[in-house]
């Protein structure tokens, strides 16, 4: 593992797409080229299917979210665990959500009562099931569900037991609830993901510094930082924009991804970056590979590159008419391209 003095910045570029992963080397360090780093660790991490493995041994993975208004979010990101690799996803939704997101796909397992009076209870028995916890995508800002959802994180800050150490990744509503209270987040043990775009980045950066911070696409990599400091030491912030900037509050580690992806924002691309960097972060936990740099970090890499290379493949094929849904098509061979192939 690196000093936590030392900051190290990578930046990595896809050109259009030709059909190859094409790269440009930004920064070096030492012999190596960071970027060469950082995509074998990437590939390091990702389990081979194996013969003697059983279901659920490749991730498990749990999304809370899913609202009346706001389902979708909460399939993209189950679904794009299973995409890019992962065994099983329970999304723990309110009621009134289940059965749309029951009817998108039967591949997903849907826990209808995040709105329950005893939700806490109802999601507390299923999480030594899971790997990571995906706070956030589709999950609205009612107060009891709020509530619970701070309960949870509060449960599973306080869980030392070998299978109650959760990570987290926690995106959009999810960053909401974080804002208002700081605390909830603030020296979580188990390590956090903490995916803000320019403008959840703003408020949570007041919120949690006490300072005005004016959003941009590219962001200064010491504000990412600090924020991840300030945070704590298991604390890992991935600002999303043009450059994706991630911060790891105890290494010091700061990287860029300049990944090109397209100039097209349809909603909904988020929650497949959550939902990637779910699993990532999971088999990053899991590996035996030796780590050089936090495994918070080499997920956070994989998932952004991952979703930036779905954009621009899912934008060549659509352009101007892409949806998340064509992403999400696009995962195997984008996969394939960055993490399985040389």
């Amino acid at each position: 593992m690196i000093k936590p003095t030392q900051a190290i910045l990578f930046a990595l570029k896809f050109p259009t797409l030709t059909g190859h992963c094409a790269r440009t080397l930004a920064h070096t360090m030492g012999e190596k080229p960071l970027d060469s780093v950082l995509l074998q660790t990437a590939k390091a991490i990702v389990p081979a299917l194996e013969p003697g493995k059983h279901k659920g041994q490749y991730g498990c993975i749990g999304i809370i979210g899913g609202s009346f208004e706001y389902t979708g979010a909460a399939y993209y990101a189950a679904m794009t665990t299973l995409r890019t690799g992962g065994d099983l996803a329970h999304i723990f939704c309110t009621n009134d959500a289940a059965v749309p997101i029951k009817s998108y796909s039967p591949e997903l397992i849907v826990h209808p009562f995040l709105d329950d009076p005893d939700a806490v209870n109802l999601i507390k028995v299923w999480l030594p099931r899971l790997h990571t916890l995906v706070i956030g995508p589709g999950l609205g800002r009612s107060d009891n569900v709020m509530k619970t959802v701070a309960d949870i994180i509060s449960l599973c800050r306080d869980d030392s037991s070998p299978k109650g150490k959760k990570l987290l990744v926690i995106d959009a509503d999810g960053l909401f609830l974080v804002t208002s209270k700081p605390e909830l987040i603030r020296g979580y043990p188990h390590g956090a993901i903490l995916t803000p775009n320019a403008i959840e980045f703003s408020r949570l950066a007041k919120a949690v510094m006490q300072e005005n911070w004016e959003p941009t696409s590219t962001p200064d990599s010491s504000g990412v930082l600090e924020l991840a400091q300030r945070l704590g030491p298991s604390i890992t912030i991935v600002h999303k924009g043009a450059v994706d900037v991630i911060a790891h509050g105890g290494s010091g580690v700061v990287a860029k991804c300049c990944a090109t992806g397209s100039n097209r924002r349809c909603g909904g691309q988020g929650d497949l970056l959550s939902g990637a960097l779910g699993l990532f972060y999971a088999w990053a936990s899991m590996s035996s590979h030796q780590l050089t740099y936090p495994g918070s970090v080499v997920a956070a890499y994989a998932a952004c590159m991952l979703t930036k290379q779905c954009n621009q493949q899912a934008f060549v094929r659509h352009g101007r008419s892409m949806l998340t849904t064509d992403m999400i098509k696009e995962i195997h061979s984008a996969f394939n391209c960055l993490f399985e192939q040389g």
